[in-house]
């Protein structure tokens, strides 16, 4: 019984790192980076018989979930009034192509309030990146606030490191001596 435990102890890390390295293996190389809010275009392999076609699913990041190769998101789009989510695995063969067409403001990492609100009330605020131009102007600001600023001044630290001098007893005698007897 206990060379079974034995060998369970050694098999097991081996083990770990062979399912490591053949979910390495399996994943895609070739996935944006989501966040939830984003807007994607998904183009996904559909069978149907013995043809294959691609269909694009185009919605909402409602949320991301796992990690590694069960790493999945939730799509929500709107088709003729009706709300449809659609959960996928982001290393799934069936997912053809991803591409985010963009990105929201969101303070959640799931936007499940999404379900309730139609309309206008359903939009997302977009971040839309930076031109070169502005991203120039803010470095240029930048340099200015640190050129600006002026230096602290630290003062020194205090030598932190405990001392081992030897402590010294202080006793009083306490005896007293009667030079009278």
């Amino acid at each position: 019984m206990a060379d079974k435990a034995d060998k369970n102890g050694i098999t097991k890390p081996a083990g770990q790192a062979l399912i490591a390295a053949v979910e390495s293996a399996q994943l895609r190389k070739d996935v944006p980076e989501l966040r939830s809010g984003d807007t994607v275009r998904l183009q996904i392999k559909v069978v149907e018989g013995t043809r294959e076609r691609l269909q694009p699913f185009e919605g909402v990041v409602m949320r991301l979930r796992g990690g590694g190769m069960s790493q999945n998101f939730t799509v929500r789009r709107i088709t003729n009034g009706v709300g449809v989510e659609r959960t996928f695995l982001i290393n799934s063969p069936r997912i053809d192509k991803i591409e985010v067409l963009r990105h929201a403001r969101v303070r959640r990492q799931q936007l499940y309030y999404l379900r309730g609100l139609t309309g206008k009330a359903a939009r997302l605020k977009e971040l839309r990146p930076l031109t070169n131009k502005q991203v120039a102007a803010k470095e240029a600001a930048k340099a200015a606030r640190v050129a600006a600023a002026p230096t602290p001044i630290v003062p020194a630290r205090a030598n932190t490191t405990p001392t081992t001098a030897p402590i010294v007893s202080t006793s009083v005698d306490t005896t007293t001596t009667n030079a009278d007897e």
